[in-house]
């Protein structure tokens, strides 16, 4: 059986951080929004709950919808049952029901509960607002949330470890994420970042500085892959602008039509950049929060690793409720790819073998300091005795979980390499 030894790996992705001659890329998913380093983090629904919620609001709020969700529910299984799926069953049978009925709703119905749904998706991603009421005129309102929540933002923390590192190239952030979460941990940091938008009045989506990797090359980028709350088609000059959120924004919903509307601008240039990024030697995109589960992104991926020698895609799987297996389909990623490596809680892929993680020797008192900030031992459990544990006399396996695909955990990885400088330290002795 192949086992992968942690700590071994661990030290790979230590040089890469600290080498200011590597681009180094990440990718987020909806995980990392739903990260928090205490209770009063903003945080973002993980889909399952958001579907839970999103549910229950509208059942709540209209008694046909339970018998809508029952029956879907009924036709692609439980398991399936998520807002990803629901929206492109509810789309599919728009685009097919003419003056006929479908699940008790009729075409005008249907369209009724799907734009309620999109809604609802915004103002779960909302997170940045504060709703208030102005008690003289009993009307609400909304302002950005404090200072004192921003700075408790794992993004902010994520956002300190990019203002440390000195480097040749800038961090480039990839996310599907919709939130102002990262760019209100950039800017309570004060750390310059460019999205694609140019101007100050009006900004407008600039798709060749996008292309162009020498435009602001020393800022870190932010690229919203599937949109974000405040973009908008101007069709007075038919260009993309970033405006004050609202119903209107352009947004690559969670459904089947995802794939189709990332072909369009601003969506398109934004994948190329990814492509093109990939494609550049020494370049390394780790992924924390990503689920694997976008075709349109992964084809880009793999598309762009078979054009290049030395880049590297690192995934950083979260996968505690449904733990990886070598037959898990995710799993196909790294098996055929040599240049993809996945990093689950207790297994991986690397190499393109799969084992699970073990560590070879048991490590020292003070190895296990830094061990703990990306590795969970496990206690030695004696079945034969109920699974008692025996203090003094537990036998040491080297197995355990690898923590970094939390988001949270892995930035506080991050940022213990800069205590004391280390990250500059560093850099100035390794050898690139």
């Amino acid at each position: 059986m192949i086992t992968h030894d942690p700590s071994e790996y661990i030290r790979g992705i230590q040089q890469i951080l600290i080498s200011d001659k590597k681009r180094i890329g990440f990718l987020f998913g909806a995980g990392s929004s739903y990260a928090s380093k205490n209770h009063s983090s903003l945080t973002v629904p993980t889909i399952g709950m958001m579907t839970s919620e999103i549910i229950k609001e509208l059942c709540d709020k209209e008694p046909i919808y339970k018998v809508v969700f029952k029956e879907i529910k009924e036709e692609i299984g439980e398991e399936k049952f998520n807002m990803e799926t629901i929206l492109s069953n509810l789309e599919l049978k728009y685009s097919i029901i003419g003056k006929s009925v479908i699940n008790s709703l009729t075409k005008d119905q249907l369209e009724v509960l799907i734009s309620e749904l999109t809604q609802l998706i915004r103002k779960k991603v909302s997170v940045h607002n504060v709703r208030l009421c102005d008690i003289s005129s009993k009307k609400e309102f909304s302002q950005i949330v404090s200072k004192g929540i921003v700075e408790q933002l794992v993004q902010t923390d994520f956002a300190n470890w990019i203002g440390q590192a000195e480097r040749n190239y800038p961090i480039e952030i990839f996310t599907t994420n919709y939130d102002f979460l990262f760019e209100l941990g950039l800017e309570h940091k004060e750390i310059p970042y460019y999205d694609g938008f140019c101007g100050s009045f009006r900004p407008f989506f600039n798709p060749e500085s996008v292309e162009d990797f020498g435009y602001l090359s020393k800022q870190t980028k932010l690229w919203k892959i599937h949109g974000s709350l405040g973009w908008h088609f101007d069709k007075d000059t038919e260009k993309i602008l970033r405006v004050n959120p609202d119903e209107d924004d352009i947004l690559i919903y969670p459904s089947s039509l995802k794939y189709k509307d990332s072909k369009k601008q601003p969506y398109e240039s934004l994948l190329d950049r990814l492509s093109n990024f990939l494609r550049k030697d020494d370049t390394i995109l780790i992924t924390c929060g990503y689920s694997w589960g976008d075709e349109h992104i992964n084809s880009r991926l793999i598309s762009a690793l078979k054009t290049t020698t030395t880049s590297h895609v690192i995934g950083l799987l979260y996968d505690n409720l449904d733990p990886m297996t070598e037959t898990s389909n995710i799993v196909k990623f790294g098996l055929e790819n040599s240049k993809i490596s996945l990093y689950a809680s207790r297994s991986a892929v690397i190499g393109r073998n799969f084992g699970n993680w073990k560590l070879k020797s048991e490590p020292t008192k003070d190895d296990t300091i830094s061990l703990n900030l990306y590795f969970d031992e496990d206690g030695h459990v004696d079945s034969e005795e109920l699974k008692k544990e025996f203090i003094g006399t537990e036998k040491w396996t080297g197995s355990g979980q690898f923590i970094l695909p939390d988001f949270g955990k892995l930035v506080k990885f991050l940022n213990a390499m800069i205590r004391n400088n280390e990250i500059k330290n560093f850099g100035a002795n390794v050898k690139k």
